[in-house]
């Protein structure tokens, strides 16, 4: 991790040179070491599946987010 958390079930895009390459990929699994975790944050190393998606290159970026919805008051 570079920067921010990373949690199980949020979505990612995979960049490559600035370039988006994918989009809206369910992180599906998320481990430190052997174990499954719910959440990494900066500064752990961590291993994760980008849905089906496995042409991930040296030097690709993964941005993850959340999609939540507020109501409206």
């Amino acid at each position: 991790m570079m920067s921010g958390e990373i949690r199980r079930n949020a979505r990612g895009r995979l960049l490559r040179d600035n370039v988006v390459i994918a989009e809206n990929l369910p992180i599906s699994s998320l481990r430190r070491f052997k174990d499954d975790v719910v959440e990494v944050r900066e500064g752990f190393e961590c291993g994760f599946t980008l849905g089906n998606y496995s042409d991930i290159k040296v030097g690709d970026v993964v941005e993850t987010f959340e999609m939540r919805e507020k109501p409206r008051v």
